[in-house]
């Protein structure tokens, strides 16, 4: 089987701002694709980024960020949304683009995965933020437990510390993922508590999903720079102890657990690459398939309900689906603006 290029995304945002952020997104899937690359996947949120301001500040001094990062998430028609769906045509590369989307009124930690032609093959959503990020973003339902045939074979896509939940990853490894995208916000952001730890959900967490689920896993971090902190400063110039430096760990794992990929420096930008055999999953998943041939029905089985739940039933279109236009309708839309 021919091999496959894959690239994962070590950089950071240009912190609450989605148009600057999403030109950069450009430049990086220019960049990927003039790797070589057929696939690029970003960090968590990384449209407008992880908003770090959650875990340091008290509630009335989120306030202010509060707003602004509802005005800097992506909605499903917002021109900058169009402007990466053709990056990804225009670079004949599949984008799997984390971010911050607004619908209606409710914020939700969005994973979309952008076609080689600029078509959306998937769309997610975070199932349960964790912690603190609850009081700023929704919740989503088993629509988004999902994995979705490619070109380049089935991909899938979980965010942060769904990595954690072991019936979600049961869901996806039963869906023969081959590709899994796990994307992780900043480690520089209290990296020294050891659950919140580059070494824990990288070096662990994310390896173990590859060796559970013989699949390759592309995991994709943001970094955090001494100016971009400044971001989050308090009306009186100080900063919260948001940042100990860097923070970015990208990397590919192998079906086997192997890395596959030389670490960059956490605190360097860049895109790290991996070429992959699909064909290597059948040797993996010889010696160990949890949703095959390793498990065992008549003792545990996962309940799973993958439908769509809303919150208002019947005719229309009521609650918070989301419908993305056509990449030519977008593209017209705003042309004639």
């Amino acid at each position: 089987m021919a091999t496959i290029r894959v690239a994962a995304v070590q950089a950071e945002p240009v912190w609450l701002d989605v148009d600057a952020t999403a030109e950069k997104t450009i430049r990086l899937i220019e960049e990927a694709a003039g790797k070589g690359a057929q696939l690029v996947a970003f960090p968590e949120t990384w449209i407008p980024g992880y908003p770090v301001f959650l875990w340091t500040l008290p509630a009335p001094a989120q306030i202010g960020f509060v707003g602004r990062y509802h005005a800097n998430s992506l909605t499903a028609d917002h021109p900058a949304f169009k402007r990466i769906r053709e990056a990804a045509r225009d670079n004949r590369i599949i984008v799997v683009l984390g971010h911050s989307e607004k619908a209606h009124g409710t914020l939700y930690m969005a994973q979309t995965v952008v076609g080689a032609d600029g078509s959306i093959l998937l769309h997610r959503r975070k199932l349960k933020p964790t912690h603190v990020e609850r009081t700023l973003f929704g919740e989503s339902d088993g629509s988004g437990i999902k994995v979705v045939d490619t070109p380049l074979g089935r991909i899938g896509a979980l965010n942060c510390w769904e990595h954690l939940q072991p019936l979600t990853k049961y869901a996806m490894y039963a869906q023969n993922e081959q590709i899994h995208i796990a994307s992780w916000p900043c480690f520089g952001v209290m990296n020294d508590i050891p659950a919140l730890s580059a070494d824990t959900n990288v070096g662990a967490v994310s390896l173990t999903y590859a060796l559970e689920g013989s699949s390759f896993v592309i995991v994709s971090s943001q970094i955090m720079s001494d100016e971009g902190a400044r971001t989050f400063a308090l009306p009186d110039g100080s900063l919260p102890p948001i940042y100990n430096g860097g923070g970015g760990y990208a990397r590919v794992y192998g079906p086997d657990s192997s890395l596959l990929t030389a670490a960059l420096p956490p605190d360097q930008e860049g895109i790290v690459c991996a070429d992959i055999d699909l064909a290597d999953i059948d040797l993996a998943k010889n010696a160990a398939d949890p949703a095959g041939h390793y498990a065992r029905p008549d003792v545990t089985r996962l309940l799973f309900d993958p439908a769509p739940k809303r919150p208002v039933a019947g005719p229309g279109n009521y609650g918070t689906e989301v419908a993305f236009p056509d990449l030519e309708e977008v593209r017209e839309g705003v042309e004639a603006l």
